[in-house]
């Protein structure tokens, strides 16, 4: 069992301690917010022993050997190095930095101190994106992807009334490829390695960020289109088309249902399994035995995977002057 801590009192904090508990893995055993509050709140909610304000003094208890950081982006960079020097496994929500040179050397501080660093993306690591991987060959040569995320957020009626919400700020290191893009970016990467050339054609809102945008990842014989959205809603089903034959995925996230239609008699079948409900349930499964079981190549995998992911989503930015106030 790893004794874990969280940075975050936010829903997505709620559902990855709801997660951990699940899994049998983790035990939480420490809270972290600004504000004492909503810290000493959620560690009542889940019965955990310790809360903190000071993130500094937080690191340093010896009551958690990894710590869940689920901040607004823009801080994650700051708040992994402090727990890494302390010695602390750091399990970071998505998009784990804002750049590439921020994950270099966070790296490099998780490898000095003997932890791992690890980025918090729920759909590689469940059931059916393992048998979509396994079964990909059903497909023959691919030819063409279409991998569309697009969910209206609510914090948009905000922006729309003049406010600027963490996800559509640059000072936060917002917009909609680096939230919900990430997620059939990933799928993309995992499954088809990393591209020969990226284009990024975004919406750009006043903030400076992007609200959606159309991610097209060229690869050897196919394109790869992403499609992601914050200030719209869709009900596209994502598609990997072979000459063989064409897999429907119900959603890129957690990856739902998995049909392969077969190119040419058109006979369809099912591939997938029935996952948890708490999906975020694999993740945790996936980290803490890599944990415990010190598995050096499994955290290479991941670590390759994170940087592949971030210098895409950077180089989009950059063909666009999506510029973080971070980066300035």
């Amino acid at each position: 069992m790893i004794n874990f801590a969280t940075v975050g009192t936010g829903w997505i904090s709620d559902s990855f301690i709801q997660a951990a508990q699940l899994s049998g893995k983790f035990h939480l055993v420490g809270v972290h917010s600004r504000t004492e509050e909503k810290a000493k709140q959620m560690a009542d909610k889940y019965q955990a022993a310790n809360y903190f304000t000071n993130l500094e003094e937080m690191a340093k208890s010896e009551e958690f050997q990894a710590v869940y950081i689920a901040s607004p982006n823009s801080l994650h960079f700051e708040q992994a190095l402090i727990f890494l020097k302390n010695k602390k496994h750091v399990i970071c929500e998505k998009p784990i930095f804002s750049n590439t040179a921020e994950l270099e050397m966070a790296f490099r501080t998780a490898e000095e101190n003997g932890v791992y660093l690890v980025e918090a993306i729920r759909n590689i690591h469940t059931p059916n994106f393992h048998i979509l991987k396994e079964k990909l060959g059903m497909a023959g040569d691919l030819r063409s992807a279409m991998l569309p995320y697009v969910q209206y957020s609510s914090r948009y009626d905000l922006f729309l009334q003049g406010e600027e919400p963490n996800i559509f700020s640059a000072v936060y290191s917002g917009g909609a490829l680096v939230d919900l893009g990430v997620y059939p970016l990933y799928l993309a990467v995992c499954l088809f390695g990393e591209p020969r050339k990226v284009t990024y054609h975004p919406v750009l809102l006043r903030s400076g960020v992007d609200g959606s945008g159309t991610l097209v990842l060229e690869y050897e014989g196919f394109i790869c289109t992403i499609l992601c959205s914050k200030i719209s809603h869709s009900e596209l089903p994502c598609e990997i088309h072979g000459e063989k034959g064409s897999f429907v995925l119900e959603d890129a996230a957690p990856i739902s249902e998995i049909k392969f239609i077969d190119s040419h008699s058109k006979d369809s079948q099912i591939l997938s399994v029935d996952q948890e409900e708490q999906n975020m349930v694999y993740e945790c499964e996936a980290f803490a035995n890599m944990i415990e079981l010190k598995n050096d190549e499994e955290y290479t995998r991941l670590k390759n995977w994170s940087k592949i992911i971030l210098r895409i989503t950077e180089e989009a930015r950059k063909q666009n002057n999506i510029i973080f106030t971070v980066e300035k």
